[in-house]
C-alpha cells in the first residue's frame, strides 16, 4: 500500500435511464460494480473504498465484495440535477469524518467503466504525482476531431465545424490532438477537491486510455460491446 493516505470513492446511484439498474446488472454472471471494486483492491493504493450510493441492493453487493458503505448517499444527491462534483465531494468529507483521518489524494473509480486495467489506476496516479497536478481526468483519443469532423449547427441553422483554425485542414493527422473523457479515473489532492468546483484546472492532468478500456457503458449498446470485448480479452 502507498506511503499516502489515499481515499477511493465508487459513486453509484439506483436510478439510471439508459440501462436499469446497470450498477449491479450482471455481466459474465458478476455484478458490474463488482469489477470496479476488484480493481481498486487489487491495486493496493488505497487506505479506504468507500461506495456512496442510494440503493441498498447497491450496498449490499457493494459490502460483500469488499468495500466500505457507511451512509446512505441523500435523495438530493441523487437527482438527475446532481453534479458528479459535488457527489464525489460529499463522499469524501462524510470519509474524513467517520474515519477520523485526513487524506492526501483522492481516486475515484466509475463504476460504469469495468475494461480499465488496474495498471490504468497505479500508472494515473504515479503520473498526477510525477506531474505535481492539482487533479487528473482519463481520456482516449477522439474518435471524431473538431477541427475535422465534427460539426454543429449554429444559431442560424447553418452547418459548421465545432472549432476553426482559420484555414481548412485537409487531414485529420493535421489537427491538434483531441479527446474523449472516457469517465474512468479522476483524481485529486485535498486542498483541491475541498476548494475547487470545476473539474478543469490550471493544473489539471491528463491520463491517454486506449480506447478498447474506455467504454463507459451508459446504454444497452455500450452494455453489449463490453460484452463482446470481455470475452475477446477474457476480462470476466
Amino acid at each position: 500500500m502507498s506511503s499516502f493516505k489515499i481515499l477511493c470513492t465508487i459513486c453509484a446511484r439506483g436510478g439510471s435511464k439508459g440501462v436499469r439498474n446497470k450498477n449491479i446488472k450482471k455481466i459474465h454472471g458478476k455484478p458490474l460494480i463488482s469489477y470496479t471494486i476488484e480493481q481498486a483492491k487489487a491495486s493496493g493504493l488505497f487506505e479506504h473504498i468507500v461506495v456512496s450510493t442510494d440503493s441498498d441492493d447497491i450496498a449490499n453487493v457493494s459490502l460483500k465484495d469488499g468495500a466500505e458503505v457507511f451512509f446512505k448517499r441523500s435523495a438530493e444527491m441523487s437527482s438527475d440535477t446532481a453534479g458528479k462534483l459535488e457527489v464525489i465531494k460529499d463522499a469524501f468529507i462524510r470519509s474524513e469524518e467517520y474515519y477520523g483521518l485526513q487524506f492526501d489524494y483522492l481516486v475515484d473509480l466509475d463504476a460504469t467503466s469495468p475494461l480499465r486495467a488496474v495498471l490504468d489506476i497505479t500508472e494515473a496516479f504515479e503520473q498526477f504525482l510525477t506531474d505535481k497536478n492539482a487533479n487528473l481526468i482519463t481520456a482516449t483519443p477522439s474518435r471524431r476531431s473538431p477541427y475535422f469532423n465534427l460539426v454543429e449547427k449554429n444559431q442560424f441553422g447553418q452547418v459548421t465545424l465545432s472549432k476553426n483554425l482559420g484555414e481548412n485542414v485537409v487531414r485529420r493527422q493535421d489537427a491538434p490532438k483531441t479527446y474523449d473523457m472516457n469517465a474512468s479515473i479522476y483524481i485529486w489532492d485535498r486542498d483541491t477537491i475541498l476548494n475547487r468546483n470545476t473539474l478543469f484546472l490550471e493544473n489539471t492532468g491528463l491520463y491517454v486510455m486506449p480506447e478498447e478500456r474506455s467504454v463507459d457503458i451508459d446504454s444497452e449498446l455500450d452494455y453489449k460491446i463490453v460484452e463482446l470485448l470481455m470475452d475477446k480479452t477474457h476480462v470476466k
